[in-house]
């Protein structure tokens, strides 16, 4: 009996669960009545238009022209205990956008900023090109439902449409009110009419994705292929040195193409990232001398050979580590996603693998030469040893028959 009370709990346990959880996912929705929570808008919610805009995110906005010249905004989303955001962007970027942004936690605030450049300092609050009709803007949690209105005087407002979430427990506060950087955000288009909202792809994505694979394929695996070659299989001479050139080569170029496409995409993008770009501005550099150092190559029986060799290894190794770190980093930055990372990631655990592996059979190879070099060594100082010291190993020459048969007598003087 016991045990069927027990198991009973837990199944109403769970079931209970579930229904929650049902509940939490549905608090907020176009199907939720704003009549219980009517009194805390600073204006007229009726007869507002609903649309999902940011299904990812569970963001709902309620809007309509509430006269010729003013519209009015309701943005909801579930509390995540950091700032919710939405702005109106002339083509569909952060970067010179307007936005309202509210929270509630520290003693919560609605404020509007303008987003002049992606960093904290770029980031004017109480500026933009919105102009708020003046004591409309409110923003308040119900159960776990936080709650954005706001009027805007304006004919028609932007249809390029920008919401944003903020990290968990950081608010903007005084004197600055500066924003942490956004957790995650989306780029739409409005049809007031329709009230249908399409989500834009990320700005100049192609460029984005050239940028990536390029420098992936070129810095961080065709180059590190090339050192391997070069390390592990000089015995195929001189195949090795030909493969060698060819690859790096080819790396060379598709880094530097890669290169390229990220000037062009800072430039297209208006952002800053200085140690990301500081960093592949340092692995060009590398490799344009790396490049170079092939022209100024001595010639095997030269005495400066031992120090361009260790030149030239010192270089490729330090140029592999900066590309592998600044691909992570790039990925990161752009938000390419696990898939990224993780695909990366399996390529070059297997180039280090591969590495690993060559490396221990060559030193293997090295060792059994060594030793018998070291044989071959002892057994000649031994032979000389005995030279020096009168002992003479002869070879013993066998007597024929014919020898046997004649007698010492017969011999003549």
């Amino acid at each position: 009996m016991k045990m069927k009370a027990s198991s009973m709990f837990i199944a109403l346990f769970l079931i209970s669960s579930l229904f929650s959880q049902l509940a939490n996912s549905q608090t907020n929705s176009c199907s939720n009545n704003l009549t219980a929570v009517n009194a805390q808008f600073p204006f007229d919610i009726s007869s507002l238009t609903c649309n999902a805009v940011w299904s990812a995110q569970n963001y709902i906005l309620r809007y309509k022209q509430a006269s010729s010249d003013v519209w009015s905004f309701v943005l909801s989303a579930p509390n995540t205990n950091g700032y919710i955001a939405m702005g109106f962007s002339p083509d569909g970027n952060m970067v010179l956008s307007s936005a309202v942004v509210a929270w509630v936690g520290s003693g919560g605030g609605i404020r509007q900023y303008y987003l002049k450049e992606q960093v904290a300092n770029q980031v004017f609050a109480d500026q933009g090109n919105l102009t708020l009709v003046t004591n409309t803007a409110s923003v308040f949690l119900v159960d776990s439902t936080i709650y954005m209105s706001y009027q805007l005087s304006t004919n028609s407002p932007g249809t390029r449409v920008i919401y944003s979430v903020g990290p968990s427990s950081f608010f903007p506060s005084a004197p600055n009110y500066w924003l942490t950087q956004h957790t995650n955000q989306v780029s739409t288009t409005m049809n007031y009419v329709t009230g249908q909202t399409q989500t834009l792809k990320a700005p100049y994505s192609n460029l984005r994705k050239n940028h990536g694979i390029l420098n992936m394929l070129g810095w961080g695996i065709l180059i590190p292929i090339g050192a391997i070659i070069a390390r592990y299989f000089k015995d195929w001479d001189p195949f090795w040195f030909y493969a060698h050139i060819s690859v790096q080569s080819l790396g060379f170029i598709l880094g530097v193409a890669g290169v390229s496409c990220g000037f062009v995409l800072k430039h297209k993008l208006s952002v800053i990232v200085s140690k990301h770009e500081g960093i592949g501005i340092f692995i060009l550099v590398l490799g344009c001398l790396q490049m170079m150092a092939v022209l100024a190559r001595p010639q095997k029986g030269s005495k400066y050979r031992t120090y361009w060799n260790w030149y030239h290894y010192t270089m490729g190794r330090l140029l592999i580590l900066f590309a592998a770190v600044n691909i992570f980093y790039g990925i990161h930055l752009g938000k390419a996603g696990r898939g990224w990372d993780a695909g990366y990631a399996i390529v070059l655990a297997g180039l280090v693998l591969s590495a690993i592996v060559l490396e221990i059979r060559t030193r293997d190879i090295q060792r059994t030469e060594g030793r018998r070099k070291k044989k071959k060594k002892s057994e000649k100082e031994e032979r000389e040893s005995k030279k020096q010291s009168g002992i003479h190993i002869s070879r013993r020459i066998p007597v024929s028959p014919l020898h046997k048969l004649i007698s010492p007598d017969l011999i003549l003087p």
